[in-house]
C-alpha cells in the first residue's frame, strides 16, 4: 500500500501538485456512493482543512456519482487516478499525434462524468424561467463531445495508415522494441546504443510519450530501436486504446525488450503490469528479452541474489546499466544474436573470379561455410532481403533455404515453454 501511495506522490509531482498528507482505509469493498466509508469521508474532509490542501487524488479510478458525492462532502477538488495519469499526458504530449490521442481519452472519461461539470448550475434550477438551462447545455455538450470524439478518432485513423506505410518500408530491417513500466531506463538505453543525445531523458515518470526509432549499430549488426510509452499499474483504459496505433510498433517488432528497473523493490509486480497490456495490445507471443536496468544501484550481493531468481524462471534475460562504462555489452551482444537469428538462410552461387560480390557477402552477411563446384562458388550465408537483391543484381543466384519471417515466434517469458538462457552479466 505504502509503494502505491508513494507512487501516487511521484504521479502528483510531476503533474506539478505539493504531496501534504495522505489517508487509507482498509475496507472490505469499496462504498458504492462515496468509495470510503461514511466516517473515514468525515476524517478526509477535516485533514484536508488542516493541511490547507486545494485537492484530493484518490488512487483508484472512481465513478462519476462517487466524485460528485466526494466533492460534496469535502468540500475540495476530487480527481482520481485516471485523471490525475491523463493530466500528465496531456502536460507532456509533444507531437499533434500525442496531443490526438490524449484528448481522445481525455473526452472518453470526460463524457460520462459531464452532469458532474456542470453542478454549479443547480443553485437556479428552482428559479422561475431558469427551468433546464443546465440540462440544455449539458445536452449541447454531450453532442460536442461526442462529434470531436469522432473526428479524433478519424485523424487518428490516418495517422495509424501513415504509420502503417513507414512500417512497410522498414519490413526488411531487424525491429527492437522498448517496453517496461514507466522510469524504467528505456528512453536512456535507447540514447546509449543509437548515440543519439537528442533522445529526452528526465527521471520523472511518463517522461516520454511519442516513439521514437533510430538505428543502432551494435557491432556485427545495425538494429532499429523504438521507445515506446511507458505503462503504469492501473493505466486508464481510454489511453491504451488511444495510444493503439503508436502502440502498433511493438506487434511489428521482431524482438521486445522488456526494460525492468533491476533495483526496484516490486520489480515483479511492474513486470505483470506490463505482460498484461502486452497481452491486451495482442502482443504477447512476441519474442521477449528481459533487459534489467540500473544495475549500478544494486551492490554485489543484491545482484547475484537476482540474477540466481531470474536464472530459475528461466527467463531470457540480460543485466545492464545505461549509465556505466560498457554497461549495456550484455545487451549489444543479444541484439547482434538476435538480428542474425532473424536473417534467412541462403546458398549464394557465384563465379569463384567475382571478387566484389565474395567481398560484399563477407561484409553485410554471416558466411556459414563455402565450397567450390568446378568454376563455381557456393556460399552458405545469412543474408538480409536488401543483400540478397543486390546479389540477384550481381549476377549471383540465390536459393533462400529459410526466411526470417518464418522462424517460430517463441513464447512469452514465464510461460514455460521458452529455452533457458544463462543471463549475461557485464
Amino acid at each position: 500500500m505504502e509503494d502505491h501511495l508513494r507512487e501516487l506522490a511521484e504521479l502528483a509531482d510531476t503533474a506539478g501538485a505539493e504531496v501534504v498528507g495522505w489517508v487509507t482505509q482498509q475496507i472490505d469493498r469499496p462504498h458504492p456512493g462515496t468509495y470510503l466509508g461514511s466516517g473515514k469521508i468525515d476524517e478526509l474532509a477535516e485533514r484536508a482543512r488542516e493541511l490547507d490542501a486545494s485537492l484530493v487524488i484518490f488512487d483508484d479510478e472512481l465513478s462519476p456519482s462517487q466524485g460528485n458525492n466526494i466533492e460534496k462532502m469535502v468540500g475540495k477538488r476530487v480527481v482520481d487516478r485516471a485523471e490525475l495519469i491523463l493530466d500528465i499526458f496531456a502536460l507532456r504530449a509533444r507531437t499533434s499525434e500525442a496531443k490526438m490521442q490524449v484528448e481522445l481519452a481525455q473526452l472518453e472519461y470526460m463524457l460520462p462524468r459531464l452532469t458532474r461539470m456542470w453542478t454549479h448550475l443547480e443553485r437556479y434550477k428552482a428559479g422561475i424561467g431558469m427551468r433546464g438551462p443546465g440540462e440544455t447545455q449539458l445536452e449541447t455538450d454531450r453532442r460536442l463531445v461526442n462529434h470531436r470524439i469522432k473526428l479524433l478518432k478519424v485523424r487518428l485513423r490516418d495517422v495509424e495508415r501513415s504509420r502503417e506505410v513507414q512500417r512497410q518500408s522498414r519490413q526488411h530491417e531487424f525491429k527492437a522494441s522498448l517496453v517496461g513500466y514507466t522510469n524504467a531506463g528505456k528512453s536512456s538505453i535507447l540514447r546509449a546504443l543509437a548515440e543519439a543525445p537528442e533522445v529526452h531523458v528526465e527521471d520523472r515518470l511518463f517522461a516520454t510519450l511519442d516513439p521514437l526509432t533510430r538505428e543502432a549499430d551494435v557491432g556485427d549488426a545495425r538494429v532499429l530501436l523504438t521507445d515506446t510509452v511507458g505503462f503504469i499499474r492501473k493505466l486508464p483504459h481510454h489511453l491504451v486504446a488511444s495510444f493503439r496505433a503508436t502502440l502498433e510498433e511493438v506487434n511489428e517488432a521482431d524482438l521486445l525488450l522488456h526494460v525492468i528497473d533491476a533495483g526496484h523493490a516490486h520489480w515483479e509486480e511492474h513486470k505483470f503490469v506490463v505482460d498484461t497490456v502486452l497481452e491486451e495490445l495482442g502482443a504477447n507471443e512476441q519474442p521477449v528479452l528481459l533487459v534489467f536496468n540500473k544495475i549500478d544501484q544494486l551492490d554485489e550481493d543484491a545482484l547475484h541474489a537476482l540474477h540466481e531468481r531470474v536464472t530459475d524462471r528461466k527467463a531470457n534475460a540480460v543485466f545492464v546499466s545505461a549509465v556505466a562504462e560498457d554497461g549495456l555489452e550484455p545487451l549489444r551482444r543479444a541484439l547482434v544474436a538476435a538480428s542474425r537469428e532473424g536473417r534467412p538462410v541462403a546458398e549464394v552461387e557465384m563465379s569463384v573470379s567475382d571478387g566484389r560480390l565474395l567481398a560484399e557477402l563477407h561484409r553485410d552477411g554471416e558466411v556459414l561455410g563455402q565450397r567450390t563446384s568446378e568454376d563455381r562458388l557456393i556460399i552458405r550465408a545469412r543474408v538480409d532481403e536488401a543483400l540478397i537483391g543486390r546479389l540477384r543484381h550481381g549476377g549471383a543466384e540465390v536459393r533462400v533455404a529459410q526466411r526470417g519471417s518464418e522462424r517460430k515466434r517463441r513464447p512469452a517469458p514465464d510461460e514455460g515453454e521458452q529455452e533457458a538462457v544463462d543471463p549475461m552479466l557485464p
